[in-house]
């Protein structure tokens, strides 16, 4: 959800320390969690309230707005790549075993 590393959460530990001092920052961090999980709780119900109120079904809008992940542009292009892959490798005869020159392994008329 948040991109925090170590770095930062060490800068918030100490400020929170200076702010709170080493008695109060134990009760400070515990009642931000319990107001961190209010706010979550409220958030799914308000959802879940509008969404039984308009009468969708949320299970249904969800799959379809995963569906839209197939849509990335890598995914496209990993499947572009993956699908003509065949199932076994066949070896080729070389040039000597078919009796041909070989071929270049550029174009000539193309430099």
């Amino acid at each position: 959800m948040f991109d925090i590393g170590i770095g930062e959460i060490m800068i918030l530990a100490v400020l929170g320390l200076l702010i709170f001092g080493p008695e109060r920052l134990p009760k400070a961090a515990a009642d931000a969690g319990r107001l961190a999980r209010q706010l979550r709780e409220m958030a799914s119900g308000a959802k879940r309230d509008l969404a039984d109120s308009a009468g969708l079904d949320m299970s249904e809008t969800m799959d379809s707005v995963r569906s839209l992940g197939d849509l990335h542009p890598r995914k496209l292009v990993a499947g572009l790549f993956n699908d003509d892959e065949p199932d076994e490798v066949k070896p080729t005869k070389t040039a000597s075993e078919t009796g041909q020159a070989p071929r270049p392994v550029f174009d000539p008329d193309a430099t």
